[in-house]
């Protein structure tokens, strides 16, 4: 499922600020980057499954592993993962709703933070 009306698509920022604000929402990036690409999930494990709220971004600046670089970030996706086939975005999967709508805050309080960065 992708969100379309969060608006974060529009942000460019520092890396390292859009890190720690992710964090602070419980988006982690750990091993999810490459030089050129960053990724941020937040799992929910619910009695429908597993699901993963992914935020992705791609550098516009700089280098990702040297930690310099702006990002401009993606239109979010709230996925289910399938042992052992992985994450499934499509449009014939049921989301929880109330798992749509914590999602929806999330982002919204995201975009709030990151807004004070965007360059």
């Amino acid at each position: 499922m992708r969100f379309e009306n969060t608006s974060i698509e529009a942000i460019k920022a520092d890396l390292n600020r859009i890190d720690e604000v992710m964090s602070d929402f419980g988006l982690v990036r750990e091993g999810q980057w490459d030089y050129e690409r960053v990724t941020y999930d937040r799992k929910f494990e619910l009695k429908e499954g597993v699901f993963y709220l992914r935020v992705m971004g791609h550098a516009v600046e700089g280098d990702v592993g040297t930690h310099k670089a702006t990002i401009q970030l993606m239109k979010p996706l709230l996925g289910k993962h399938y042992y052992p086939h992985g994450v499934e975005y499509g449009e014939g999967e049921n989301f929880p709703k109330a798992l749509v709508s914590q999602c929806e805050k999330i982002l919204s309080d995201v975009k709030s933070h990151l807004d004070k960065f965007a360059l």
